[in-house]
């Protein structure tokens, strides 16, 4: 079983990058939150924590194996744990991961139902099922660094801003995504009232 595969980026497109190792090329299936990052990435040498499954049965024709790539292995932990609610395969989870995992982990942790019937192929059943079949197992995924190999302490004006934001009303999901915007955008961020204004200046653009 391949654990771990690293390589020339050789092409990325719908959910699909192609990886040369020496004089072999491996097709890797990734998260569909993955594909902008990765299209940046072409043409670079990249590493992916894999998983192998068999696509196909005795009665859906050829059995294929199929390799997925994530960008850590805590990402691979996710993708796991979501592939366990039945009714969700590997490539309805691969399709469905439209949004960051420590995103849709908080969403199943608040049981936010709404979040996450809008990603991709999950319906209100599903949603349920993940909700009651997940919560309380995903508190170590909600604040995991993108592309990072662990959890990450959040710190204490980042705690703040987010207070702040909810007691405003926003959801607590959008108020982690407006706060890790806002960071990424600009990483010299210090406090929280800087942190809170600059996240609200991000989603006026975004509603332009």
């Amino acid at each position: 079983m391949i654990a771990r595969i690293e390589g020339e980026l050789v092409r990325v497109s719908a959910g699909r990058a192609l990886l040369r190792l020496g004089g072999l090329t491996y097709e890797v299936l990734y998260p569909a939150t993955d594909e902008g990052r990765l299209e940046r990435l072409v043409g670079r040498t990249v590493s992916f924590e894999t998983l192998h499954y068999l696509d196909g049965g005795p009665t859906g024709g050829h059995i294929v194996p199929r390799l997925l790539g994530f960008a850590n292995e805590e990402e691979r932990a996710f993708f796991e744990l979501l592939t366990t609610v039945k009714g969700i395969g590997p490539r309805k989870a691969l399709r469905a991961l439209a949004q960051p995992i420590p995103a849709v982990a908080q969403a199943i942790a608040e049981q936010d139902v709404a979040f996450l019937t809008e990603l991709p192929e999950i319906g209100r059943r599903t949603a349920d099922a993940i909700v009651t079949e997940l919560k309380g197992k995903v508190d170590r995924f909600v604040e995991l660094k993108p592309g990072g190999p662990g959890q990450a302490a959040i710190p204490g004006f980042v705690q703040d801003a987010l207070a702040v934001l909810r007691q405003l009303g926003e959801p607590p999901v959008l108020a982690r995504q407006l706060v890790d915007r806002a960071r990424q955008a600009d990483p010299a961020l210090s406090t929280a009232d800087a942190l809170v204004a600059a996240a609200y200046r991000l989603k006026a653009l975004a509603e332009v």
